[in-house]
């Protein structure tokens, strides 16, 4: 790779998808000059709150293992340094790791200068360029061309010819379609209700729209302003919303996801 600027590959393992909310618990990054050097920034981050279960399982990093490392305030101007008149490049960069660095430089009390930098984004580039419709799943498991694409029937036999790839692939031996049951994209706990009206974070539900959006969670919000949860009951919201404010206003919380409290169960 050629370059005529510093550019540094960087990696955020986070406490979650929340980019308003959610901390740094590791940093990974790569410094690649023009002259063909290069150099490496690693660092675990006391995140100063609980790594969700589900973040652990992925990362495979324990509240025991930042437990003794720096917030973030401590490390921002190393990681400004190493970044100093760089270009930046990353997967999801410019949608999740930047915007939430961004963030965690400004609860510092800095400013992480973005002017003057180009960002390259190979989920961006990856998104644009490679296909990822029933054609290229086609392609992909069963190595042929889908010649009537859009055609309903030519479609459906795709799917169904992708399907049993997918098990023949996937399945450990299991020939039943049952197999790819399992198969899903998780959620991870994040949204309590299908609109999506309503986050978890950190243990504690945080509405995502009106004047209290990302700001109270519902424990604090059922002592500061019943009047507001009253509110929502009498206007065009769900029902999943609803009852749980009902049980909010009666002194009942819901269980985190991860609390490893039956759906449904209330602390």
């Amino acid at each position: 790779m050629q370059l005529k600027r510093p550019l540094v590959i960087l990696d955020l393992e986070t406490t979650g998808t929340w980019i308003d909310k959610d901390r740094i618990i590791e940093i990974g990054m790569i410094r690649l000059e023009p002259d063909g050097s290069r150099r490496i920034y690693e660092q675990k981050v006391n995140p100063g709150m609980k790594i969700p279960p589900i973040v652990t399982e992925v990362t495979g990093i324990k509240d025991d293992d930042v437990k003794d490392a720096p917030f973030f305030r401590l490390v921002a101007a190393d990681v400004a340094a190493f970044c100093d008149k760089a270009d930046l490049g990353g997967f999801n960069l410019e949608r999740f790791d930047l915007p939430l660095l961004c963030r965690e430089f400004q609860d510092a009390g800095l400013t992480f200068e973005m002017k003057g930098r180009t960002v390259y984004d190979a989920q961006k580039v990856y998104h644009l360029h490679e296909k990822r419709d029933l054609t290229a799943a086609y392609k992909f498991y069963c190595d042929k061309e889908l010649v009537d694409a859009h055609s309903a029937l030519a479609d459906s036999e795709a799917t169904l010819q992708v399907l049993e790839a997918q098990l023949r692939k996937y399945g450990n031996g299991d020939a039943s379609i049952t197999a790819l049951a399992g198969f899903e994209y998780r959620r991870h706990g994040d949204f309590y209700d299908a609109d999506r009206r309503l986050r978890w974070w950190n243990g504690e539900l945080y509405m995502m729209f009106g004047k209290y959006a990302r700001k109270e969670c519902l424990r604090d919000l059922a002592r500061k302003d019943r009047g507001y949860l009253e509110w929502i009951l009498s206007a065009d919201f769900s029902d999943e919303v609803k009852d749980l404010i009902e049980m909010v206003l009666e002194g009942k919380h819901p269980a985190p996801p991860d609390s490893g409290v039956p759906a449904g169960g209330t602390e």
